[in-house]
């Protein structure tokens, strides 16, 4: 969002001198300045373009009502971004907040890429009146798929994608100006290192955009992409907002978006303006990513987007909003009450919730009393509610935000002097792996560790041996409902013969093998694949519905298993399916009952097939965090994500020992619920196995859609050459079974479709 603020404000100003429109222009985001911020206190521009945490900082201001007395008018950009997470709930309160201050507060949300807009609109404006407002020219989209010479017919996730870096680079070198957008801040790394090896005199017109980067290379490469003055960059989500680049012709993805509106998103980043059409050009990475695009250009066509719904209660927020308010000027409770129930994601917040977080913020609850840091609210005599103390004030206001990640450590070369330049921020999960002289790839460079100093990790320059890639979070996106339907039914036309497009053409070799050896998921089917090998006894199964129910259904299915007989699996998961393996032999055509299918008591059994009481204790570091338990430390002396987890673990045990009726602990099991495990959806997936036709296979190889899955559980424990070796020798023996490929000597065209 620091791209689209930084856009937003040059776009604003721009127009204000011709029109002689005596505005003045403010940007207040984490990029902003302490000088910048400091002019803002003295007096706020006409017009503030701003995120949810800074606003909730801004409300933190003893004249907060004084300051804010003039505002008419709120604009939420890209709504759906927000509105599905924390940072929505937090702008909620805000909201609330101002709407008292002014009741004739006028609010709009934009958003191109909203699949359930009426719930949008009442979460935006919870008190009711809103309208929806949609442009009558629709936008042209026009998405295209680069398809590879050939395919391999037992693909596997993981490598990338770069055999398709030679077509990659013809199509940027017919373009003026592109972005390529790939779904990690890794594979950003690599594909921009690929693209210069390939075209050297590209040095200089094509650049790396990615959010753990400098703010001074983030704004150098937004503004040449502005001026026409870069012929590609290689880019993540940062840059898949609303931003206004004009000379963008067109945009290539690498690899599966994994959700309709993603893909719409990215596509309005070319020809973004009223009247011109915008392409994006899908870059599969292997061959199921084919199917997916073609999925994924009907899923468009037929605007099925995905829906996006606002959290429920999330009392961890509350109980942040409640210091913050308490911060800007005090609050009396009743007042408050009313105040925060206006807020759409606390409409149903009943008093005893309430009771208990404002008990949680003023003693931090049964079990804190004694400790003077979690008095962070008390009342005065007049029944004002504020916080007492100037160095817990400070503290909470360093830590206002939901957005919780890693700890990460900046990058800084290595002079003779001492600290040179800033390069960006790496997590530090990754460079604990790493020790003095190892090389990583990062900021497009090779870059060699020297140090690791007070949460700086100190490098230099090195064009010497093979280096590591960074990783960091949210890296496996799941794929969505809406996508993964699409995908079943280019698998159901498949098995009627239906090959319609380009795409399914170029994949149907691979499609013939999966039928002649077993058979195609569809609509109606669901396909159960077992097999007998060295490994013991696998069971392959497909229901299409993403890598996180995916996750929770395997478990799910061993623990009713294990019920049954005493046995244990071996548990592999992609977006596809998932596989059980047992060492001993399981009957599984008898095990494949409908009672495995069923709901039952479905929380029960999910929360006794997993580890619970763990992902729970995961979870609750982020909610620690955003609740003020947990202090993320002063500039220059930062906690390690170890320290943090160590801190909230704490806070975990005790909570459970001592006050189990604390709020936050639910929470922290609902979220593990909702947002890890998707278990409505996991719930709704698995009516719909009980509804479908049960497909029983009994294979004596992997197929072309179980492949992948075993190459998901060899990458847990093989190093990376031992798997690439095993691979190899894997897919040499299948291809040999499989026969010659009838359209291996006629290669595809390489054109986009």
């Amino acid at each position: 969002m620091r791209a689209l603020a930084a856009d937003t404000a040059k776009a604003l100003e721009a127009p204000l001198e011709e029109l002689d429109i005596p505005w003045t222009v403010g940007l207040r985001t984490g990029d902003t300045s302490s000088a910048e911020r400091a002019r803002q206190s003295r007096r706020l521009p006409s017009a503030l373009i701003t995120t949810p945490e800074s606003l909730t900082l801004l409300l933190t201001r003893e004249d907060a009502r004084e300051a804010f007395a003039s505002l008419r008018m709120l604009v939420v950009d890209e709504w759906h971004e927000l509105l599905g997470n924390k940072r929505g709930v937090q702008l909620q309160l805000a909201l609330a907040r101002l709407r008292r201050w002014n009741p004739r507060l006028i609010v709009w949300g934009l958003s191109a890429t909203l699949g359930n807009q009426p719930h949008a609109l009442e979460v935006l404006v919870p008190q009711g009146g809103g309208r929806l407002v949609q442009g009558h020219t629709p936008k042209t989209l026009r998405v295209d798929t680069l398809l590879p010479p050939s395919l391999e017919r037992f693909p596997w996730a993981g490598h990338l994608g770069l055999r398709m870096l030679p077509q990659v680079v013809a199509e940027l070198a017919a373009s003026a100006t592109a972005l390529v957008f790939t779904n990690t801040r890794s594979q950003a790394e690599i594909w921009y290192q690929a693209l210069l090896e390939a075209r050297p005199d590209w040095a200089g017109l094509i650049a790396l955009h990615h959010g753990s980067l400098a703010r001074e290379v983030r704004d150098w490469v937004e503004a040449s992409l502005k001026d026409g003055r870069l012929k590609a960059v290689v880019c993540t989500s940062s840059l898949d907002l609303g931003v206004d680049f004009l000379p963008v012709e067109r945009v290539l993805q690498i690899g599966s978006p994994k959700g309709v509106a993603r893909l719409m998103q990215r596509a309005g980043r070319s020809g973004h303006a009223p009247g011109r059409p915008s392409r994006v050009t899908l870059v599969p990475t292997h061959s199921l990513e084919v199917i997916e695009a073609a999925a994924a250009q009907d899923a468009v066509a037929a605007r099925r987007i995905e829906a996006r719904e606002a959290p429920d209660k999330p009392l961890d927020v509350l109980v942040q909003h409640l210091v913050s308010i308490a911060l800007g000027g005090g609050f009396r409770p009743d007042a408050l009450y009313a105040e925060v129930r206006e807020a759409w994601s606390y409409r149903d917040l009943s008093a005893e919730d309430w009771e208990w977080a404002l008990a949680f913020v003023r003693h931090g609850g049964h079990s804190l009393t004694a400790y003077p840091d979690y008095r962070r609210v008390e009342p005065d005599a007049d029944g004002l509610w504020q916080v007492p103390d100037t160095r817990l004030a400070r503290r909470h206001r360093m830590g206002i935000g939901t957005i919780v990640s890693d700890a990460s450590l900046t990058v800084k070369y290595w002079t003779k002097g001492g600290a040179g330049g800033s390069l960006g921020s790496i997590e530090e999960g990754f460079v604990a792996r790493l020790r003095p002289g190892d090389c990583f790839l990062f900021a497009g460079r090779t870059l060699e560790l020297v140090r690791v100093e007070n949460m700086t990790a100190y490098v230099r320059r090195s064009s010497g041996r093979k280096a590591a890639v960074p990783r960091w979070n949210g890296g496996r996106m799941p794929l969505s409902s809406e996508l993964a339907d699409a995908v079943v039914a280019e698998l159901g036309a498949a098995d009627r013969g239906v090959y319609a497009s380009p795409e399914m053409r170029l994949v149907r070799p691979l499609l013939e093998v999966q039928q002649a050896w077993s058979a195609l998921p569809t609509e109606d089917n669901l396909l159960a694949e077992v097999l007998k090998s060295r490994e013991g006894w696998h069971l392959f199964l497909y229901p299409y519905a993403g890598r996180h129910v995916h996750l929770g259904l395997a478990s799910l299915f061993a623990w009713r298993l294990g019920q049954r007989q005493p046995v244990t699996f071996s548990i592999a998961v992609n977006d596809y399916g998932f596989e059980l393996l047992s060492a001993t032999e399981v009957d599984w055509s008898a095990c494949l009952n409908p009672t495995l299918f069923e709901p039952g008591d479905l929380l029960h059994d999910v929360l006794a097939s997993l580890n619970a009481g763990e992902l729970a204790r995961r979870r609750f570091r982020e909610i620690a965090r955003i609740a003020g338990l947990v202090f993320t430390g002063f500039p220059g002396a930062g906690k390690s994500a170890r320290q943090l987890q160590a801190s909230s673990g704490l806070f975990f045990d005790v909570f459970r020992q001592y006050d189990p009726q604390n709020l936050l602990l639910g929470q922290a099991q609902q979220e593990v619920l909702r947002q890890e495990l998707e278990v409505q959806r996991l719930a709704q997936t698995l009516q719909r196995m009980g509804e479908r036709r049960l497909q029983v296979q009994v294979i004596k190889r992997p197929t072309p859609l179980g492949f992948p899955l075993l190459v998901e559980r060899f990458r847990e424990s093989m190093s990376s050459e031992k798997l690439a070796d095993r691979i190899a020798r894997m897919v040499r023996d299948l291809e040999q079974a499989a026969g010659p490929d009838p359209d291996a000597a006629v290669p595809a065209t390489g054109e986009p479709r």
